[in-house]
């Protein structure tokens, strides 16, 4: 309480101590004296204290105004485009082992290191504290959180992003658990942009639910309540018999104003914001849910009330929903694109970039082919409220009821477009635990490469993998009705190299999904799961996309490729029993009662099969 009293002037001071909990006093008052601030200012969750930190943001706090009535842009360095995942990594006590496939080190030395970068690292700045809220406030889904921070920018990201807070926090008992943060951009250059590079790290503590992040500003690196919560949220629902995921929440509208809500995890570049919104359709969140049991039932809820999206190839015709948002008064953050004339551009638009202007690198101009105009993983950062689909459901304190739950991957030549598992069992193990992702040559130096990314979540994974996998299967058990699962893939080439599927075909896989779910249609048994019938897909082809379906096209896409499936499953055999210790028999039981499924029908009907054969 000295060093509180010390650093905060009365009025921040009473603004602390108005949450009664010595804990948080404690990491507040432990990173005073390791950051050393002038000035320390706490904020509440009044309008007056939003506006602070938005008007504070634009004016030296690492956002510039744009022309559009509440649109900002911020630029990180040239180097500081993106999660850093070689310097990402768990502090582990002695004694705490995850297994080889998830980074971490060693808790003492990676504190001492991490707390070196941050000692005096405020020096001659003002440190904010900040209040926000995981899920929605007042709820059993709520965790609450405290943000440290130098930078404007974090704090007014994190206001986008997350609830209120504050008040929130008032009712964490003393025994609570709550998250909490710190980070410092540290040293800036005339951009404000963090210039010691080397010195990045992003180190968690996942017995006290503490992350450290130093000397980087890109949003997934700092933004704490984001992915570095997600990885303490997956610990602490293991512990409590919850899960935490990668997915997005929407609301499918079917038949006679229906509406079944889905949860999907689908890893970058998968197609996972375009499926959270699709035309017609509502959206609650787009990438992080929590989902817990209740009164029988699965319920959901978004973790977030905004969102941090790539903001390439965000065009009228692909994303008019997110491009008229974009393009209309209300807050946006803009990160990493080229501004000109006060107007952001980025790739993919919906016309080519020919204005010269400034970039995350400096000037830029439209002879500079080596360079483009915004980074690849340029972003926009929103409020889903600023959505016109946003959807209705949004806060309710009790999630929603989970209709469905679809795991999607980039493979061009195995996996049918949509498909339903035959239980909760092979949904999550050979649907989400067997995820593959192909990479394309526009990201990596090689195209095609499958890489393994457990339920679109491999990254942020902060238990043993199976662990992981034994807790979602486990979280069926006690629920009444257990939503059923499906795999959808939007990437299937034909033999000309050329995709099978159109870009608004994944509509039609979700509404078809969504009939599935409440047993509208009948399905074809393969051996590895129910697809659907052509006189079912072709009229939702018409009606929703006045597309004409035909069986040709049915074929192509639904036929059953025997050897490609089979290498498919020996493949991520291959990698559980290489690196996941803790596999459960499950797993391979269920693959080997696939592989039998496959060679039976290899034996009776060959390698490659029609859908018009099963």
């Amino acid at each position: 309480m000295s060093i509180l009293q010390e650093k905060l002037d009365p009025n921040n001071l009473e603004k602390l101590t108005a949450i009664k909990n010595a804990k948080m006093h404690a990491f507040v008052a432990e990173a005073i004296e390791l950051t050393n601030p002038d000035s320390v200012v706490v904020f509440t969750d009044s309008k007056e204290d939003l506006d602070t930190i938005r008007e504070k943001s634009k004016n030296g706090g690492g956002e510039h105004s744009l022309t559009m009535e509440g649109h900002t842009y911020h630029f990180d360095g040239p180097k500081d485009q993106a999660r850093d995942k070689a310097n990402t990594k768990y502090l582990l006590p002695e004694g705490m082992d995850l297994g080889e496939s998830l980074n971490s080190t060693d808790k003492a030395t990676g504190l001492a290191e991490v707390k070196g970068f941050l000692k005096d690292s405020y020096v001659g700045k003002e440190m904010l504290v900040c209040f926000f809220c995981l899920g929605p406030t007042n709820s059993e889904f709520s965790i609450s959180c405290v943000q440290v921070t130098d930078s404007y920018y974090v704090a007014h990201s994190e206001c986008l992003l997350y609830r209120p807070g504050y008040e929130q926090f008032k009712t964490v008992g003393e025994n609570d658990e709550f998250f909490q943060f710190l980070h410092t951009q540290g040293e800036t250059d005339g951009n404000g942009c963090s210039i010691n590079i080397d010195k990045r790290r992003v180190y968690m503590d996942l017995v006290e639910n503490t992350v450290y992040s130093t000397n980087t500003q890109y949003a997934g690196n700092t933004v704490g309540l984001k992915k570095l919560s997600l990885r303490l949220a997956i610990q602490k629902a293991s512990k409590e018999g919850w899960l935490a995921e990668h997915m997005f929440v929407m609301g499918v509208n079917g038949p006679n104003g229906r509406k079944t809500y889905f949860t999907g995890a689908f890893p970058s570049a998968c197609g996972k914001t375009s499926t959270a919104m699709l035309p017609g359709q509502t959206i609650i969140g787009d990438d992080i849910a929590y989902l817990r049991k209740k009164d029988g039932k699965m319920m959901t809820a978004n973790v977030e009330q905004g969102i941090f999206g790539i903001i390439e190839n965000v065009n009228a015709d692909d994303d008019p929903v997110i491009y008229e948002a974009l393009n209309s008064p209300g807050e946006v953050i803009f990160g990493n694109v080229l501004i000109s004339d006060g107007k952001p551009y980025w790739m993919g638009m919906g016309s080519d970039v020919t204005v010269s202007g400034t970039n995350y690198q400096g000037a830029w101009d439209p002879s500079m082919t080596d360079v483009n105009p915004s980074h690849k993983n340029a972003r926009y950062t929103i409020q889903l409220n600023a959505l016109d689909n946003v959807d209705p459901e949004l806060e309710n304190p009790n999630g929603v009821l989970t209709g469905g739950i679809i795991y999607g991957g980039r493979d061009s030549d195995t996996q049918v477009p949509v498909e339903q598992a035959f239980d909760w069992t092979e949904g999550i193990i050979a649907k989400g635990a067997s995820i593959e992702s192909e990479t394309t040559a526009a990201t990596l130096g090689q195209a095609g490469v499958r890489t393994f990314n457990i339920m679109a979540n491999q990254d942020f994974v902060s238990i043993p993998l199976g662990q992981y996998i034994q807790n979602n299967l486990d979280f069926a058990n006690g629920v009444d009705d257990v939503p059923p699962v499906f795999s959808t893939n939007y990437f299937l080439k034909g033999d000309d190299g050329q995709f099978l599927n159109g870009k608004l075909d994944k509509m039609i896989w979700v509404l078809w999904a969504e009939l599935r779910a409440n047993g509208d249609v009948e399905a074809i048994k393969t051996p590895t799961g129910w697809i659907p019938k052509y006189e079912d897909l072709a009229p939702l082809f018409k009606e929703k996309l006045n597309k004409e379906y035909t069986q040709d096209d049915y074929v192509k896409q639904f036929t059953v490729r025997v050897p490609n499936l089979l290498a498919k499953y020996d493949r991520v055999e291959a990698i559980y029993k290489a690196k996941v210790a803790d596999t459960p028999q499950l797993v391979y039981d269920t693959f080997d009662a696939i592989r039998k499924r496959l060679k039976d029908l290899q034996a009776a009907k060959g390698d490659f099969v029609s859908p018009l054969d099963l």
